[in-house]
């Protein structure tokens, strides 16, 4: 039983006892003293005011009284107003603190052969072009939210949809083979993904040059953009995929080959990974064989043209397009096959896409479709909608060639770290290979945790300069702060000092020294809620107070230098949990931390 619900029984108790009143626990709201007060935990006593017919404060003293009497816990309590402040016992704290040191998995959930399965889909790629940094908040977000549920008790399967067809993969295909002249990755030095995205982009630049020039001789924009002889190839060329055609097939399959071992390095160097990879290649007929059972079924219906909709004007929203009047699919069809695939080959008992908040609509509609089709599970499904990510210029464009790949930036942030890391004077002890090691998880952190910090539902803005700095709420504060630790408690081992657990738990110790150990009972909540909110955030900010208190403590206490063994030891005991936990918490960031820096 945790603090908190022990505190609660006893208020339960309290209350009924004193006044005849009988409350759930849920109905006790117990919170935090502020640190202005003093005290660990305050119950807000004004629910129980009129049932003791007596003013707030009178109340409070009265409860108060009960508690300290019938919970030795309880060492003190004040009453500010309706607020009742209690005092834990400081060995309370102590042999709190020794359950903690001894428990590697403090704060996790085991996953047991019983688990509840939850999939999670993210990353979710066009194989037109390099990821970029959308693409990396989205693949942090989800690898970071699957290590928090796993925490949390589910079985998690990670998985992506890597969209590798369509009118946009066939733009740059066609681009390539227009004005390639046959380069390929190994003939121009550059990764596939990005010798593809180059294409895309050279597509969008000759295709604006044809709309000119029929806007010129008296076209509209509209039909301009509809008749320009590239896009029709392009369309001619899907409509070629889709049935079939080996030159076409050859030259896709060449195409996005590149694209995958591109992205391959990426992955690897973001330090993300997937259990299951679908490919809309492989779904899209399948959506096709759901949409067209749901055209019998008159859930659908198909258009003079050939197109198939579905009306969903009765359920608030508009007619959308599931299949082109020249059989090709579109994005729903596939993520139709794709769902119904995914729940034939896993038990799944919750299904989450994340994805940003500009396809809220999407999957507003892919969950009613569904429904519309039979699958039970359609309304369950789950879209983590966040926020967009922008540089301090302002908004990317991946056709016009304005994003920033995600390889350049991570490149950029390993190499802003080691030059920030040497002028502050942090690798001076270092040898080549740890100098190496240790830029690399700072530069990587530092990308990691400046993104994962803020509200994931919000849009941000990501300033690379902002995110390398050794003071503040940044990852290489956090890093730097477990590498101190580490070296306080190298020293003690080497000072033969044993810090296994605590001999004694009846010594004094300061009022910051228990507030430390209070935030470090929080742990486990702190990763249940942000487990069911589906927020880093609330994992990163805690990690962050947490190292904030620490350097405090650091700075205001000896440790290695206390003369009191007992205390010395504490101290010690109390700095290994911190650091576990710190390393433990970033790990669910998807962040390393540095032994020495």
């Amino acid at each position: 039983m945790n603090l908190e619900t022990t505190i609660g029984t006893v208020v339960s108790k309290a209350v009924e006892t004193l006044y005849g009143l009988n409350i759930e626990l849920n109905q006790i709201q117990l919170q935090k003293t502020k640190r202005e007060f003093e005290g660990n935990l305050t119950v807000v006593i004004f629910p129980f005011v009129k049932a003791a017919r007596k003013s707030p404060e009178q109340t409070g003293q009265e409860i108060g009284a009960f508690l300290q009497q019938h919970n030795p816990v309880i060492s003190a309590f004040n009453v500010i107003k309706g607020f009742l402040n209690l005092s834990i016992s400081k060995h309370y704290w102590l042999e709190t603190l020794n359950e903690i040191h001894a428990n590697t998995d403090f704060g996790k959930t085991r996953v047991t052969d019983d688990s509840e399965l939850m999939m999670i889909e993210y990353s979710s790629p066009n194989t037109n072009k390099p990821l970029h940094l959308g693409h990396i908040r989205n693949n942090l977000l989800g690898f970071s939210i699957s290590e928090i549920q796993k925490a949390n008790g589910w079985k998690v399967v990670k998985t992506n949809i890597v969209n590798d067809r369509g009118i946009h993969i066939c733009k740059s295909m066609l681009a390539w083979k227009l004005f390639g002249n046959s380069e390929t990755p190994e003939s121009t030095g550059m990764k596939g993904d990005h010798l593809v995205g180059k294409y895309y982009v050279t597509f969008d630049k000759y295709f604006k040059a044809e709309i000119a020039a029929l806007m010129a001789e008296g076209s509209s924009e509209e039909e301009a953009k509809k008749k320009a002889p590239l896009i029709l190839q392009a369309q001619a060329m899907l409509l070629a995929w889709e049935n079939n055609d080996p030159e076409v097939r050859q030259l896709w399959e060449m195409m996005n080959g590149w694209v995958y071992a591109g992205f391959e390095k990426t992955y690897k160097e973001l330090g993300v990974d997937f259990d299951k990879i679908y490919y809309e290649s492989e779904t899209y007929l399948e959506g096709k064989s759901e949409v067209e059972r749901g055209e019998a079924n008159k859930a659908f219906y198909r258009r003079e043209d050939g197109s198939v909709w579905a009306d969903l004007t009765g359920d608030g929203l508009d007619e959308k397009l599931l299949l082109r009047s020249d059989g090709t699919s579109v994005y729903m069809t596939q993520d139709i096959g794709t769902a119904k695939l995914r729940y034939n080959d896993y038990p799944i008992n919750k299904m989450v896409y994340v994805v940003g908040n500009e396809q809220n609509y999407h999957f507003q509609v892919l969950s009613i479709l569904l429904d519309k089709l039979g699958f039970e599970w359609g309304k369950s499904l789950v879209h983590f909608s966040y926020g967009m990510v922008e540089l301090p210029e302002g908004k990317m464009k991946s056709r016009e060639g304005t994003v920033v790949d995600a390889d350049d930036l991570m490149e950029e942030m390993i190499e802003t770290a080691r030059e920030t890391s040497q002028d502050l004077g942090k690798l001076d002890n270092c040898t080549p290979q740890e100098i190496e090691t240790i830029v690399r998880m700072v530069g990587l952190g530092s990308l990691k945790y400046f993104i994962l910090k803020v509200d994931p539902r919000k849009n941000m803005t990501f300033n690379p300069k902002e995110s390398i700095d050794f003071n503040g709420n940044t990852g290489p504060f956090i890093q730097y702060t477990h590498a101190r630790i580490k070296s306080v408690l190298r020293k003690a081992t080497e000072q033969g000092i044993d810090y296994s657990k605590l001999a004694n738990t009846k010594i004094t110790i300061s009022e910051k020294e228990s507030y430390l150990v209070q935030l470090l009972t929080e742990f486990p909540a702190v990763i249940r809620l942000a487990g069911e909110e589906f927020s880093p955030a609330l994992i990163a900010n805690y990690i962050y107070d947490l190292v904030k208190e620490y350097n405090q403590f650091y700075h205001d206490f000896t440790i290695l230098k206390e003369e009191d063994f007992d205390i010395k030891q504490f101290r010690l005991v109390l700095s290994e949990s911190a650091a576990s936990i710190i390393k433990t918490g970033m790990a669910l960031l998807g962040i390393d931390v540095p032994e020495r820096m």
